[in-house]
């Protein structure tokens, strides 16, 4: 399928995508357990808001603010009848912030995981799943997003029915694994078994990678080992802004503007294309990231010693594959 999305694929070394939804968000005034997807319909200026301050930013790329908008999840607020509602609401506002600019702005539909367990170890069977994500898909695709971004997953069978779903709602994806448990997903993959896994999916996404995670240097090491597999698919890098910190009664993440720049390029020097921030990414670090891709040129694949010189250490000394246990890496981080 030829769409904005993959034609920009094509013309790009590599494309910035957004920060943080949530960070941002709870700046703006979102309180802790509200469900951000009402406000979509509820202040649909401060979404706008949202989206712009990305593209203003140097964003090639916006996620909407969708993320938890399926039916399961809305459950829990007493609006799981609205998940086709409230994601098209998402991707209308996207569409038309994406359209006043002068320049190419992908409109990318959200889709967070269910917050249920699959079967057989849990009750949501695979054709509930395929139920669910493709509702949501429907939502957004009727408000005009891009393509759909598929994020912070870690059930390889989640991801599957995603895939069928999105087969069934005729729209192009991507789709992204949050590897926070010592290399690993929460459900025991490995950045290895989800290159395997991607490349046997009878609807692959054009592009795929890890998000979220614990660190910007245990998600590079991510990426090296997509790289490492071998695949010609472009990958994904969306890294939280540093490690996140309890303050005065708030979460804050430590990774400065300087620190997201250095992530930004050694992501891409790694060999990722679509490169962003999640948690704790804001318009500032964007900026600096922008510049930074731009202005420096693209150097060698960095080692793990040059990742954690440059970013911090490794949350872990193994990297989640199994097959060696590496001496822990220097810890020193360079000032930002």
């Amino acid at each position: 399928m030829t769409n904005a999305f993959s034609q920009m694929l094509a013309a790009r070394d590599w494309i910035l995508a957004d920060g943080a939804t949530g960070t941002n968000l709870f700046n703006m005034g979102l309180q802790s357990g509200d469900a951000p997807e009402m406000w979509n319909d509820q202040h649909p200026d401060r979404i706008e808001r949202l989206y712009k301050q990305a593209v203003d930013a140097g964003s090639d790329l916006f996620l909407t603010n969708s993320f938890g908008g399926n039916a399961a999840r809305l459950k829990l607020h007493g609006a799981e009848k609205r998940a086709g509602e409230l994601s098209r609401i998402s991707a209308e506002i996207g569409r038309e912030v994406a359209d006043r600019y002068d320049r190419p702005v992908i409109v990318a539909g959200s889709v967070g995981p269910t917050g249920e367990i699959m079967a057989p170890m849990g009750a949501l069977t695979h054709e509930l799943a395929v139920e669910i994500f493709h509702e949501q898909a429907e939502g957004l695709k009727e408000g005009g997003a891009d393509v759909l971004w598929l994020e912070t997953i870690s059930a390889p069978e989640e991801y599957k029915a995603a895939a069928e779903a999105f087969k069934l709602a005729d729209m192009p994806w991507c789709g992204t694994m949050s590897f926070d448990t010592a290399g690993r997903t929460m459900m025991g993959l490995t950045s290895a078994d989800m290159v395997t896994m991607v490349e046997k999916l009878a609807n692959p996404p054009l592009a795929y990678g890890a998000n979220c995670g614990v660190g910007a240097s245990d998600l590079l090491r991510t990426v090296l080992g997509f790289v490492a597999q071998g695949s010609e698919r472009p990958i994904i890098a969306k890294g939280n802004a540093g490690i996140p910190k309890y303050h005065d009664g708030h979460i804050h993440y430590d990774g400065t503007p300087d620190l997201m720049a250095e992530y930004a390029v050694l992501a891409r020097d790694a060999g990722a294309t679509i490169i962003g921030g999640c948690c704790g990414t804001m318009p500032e670090h964007l900026s600096k990231m922008r510049e930074a891709l731009e202005t420096r040129p693209l150097g060698e694949r960095p080692t793990l010693d040059q990742i954690t010189d440059a970013l911090g250490p490794f949350s872990s000394a193994a990297d989640g594959t199994g097959d060696d246990t590496p001496e822990p890496r220097r810890t020193r981080r360079r000032r930002a």
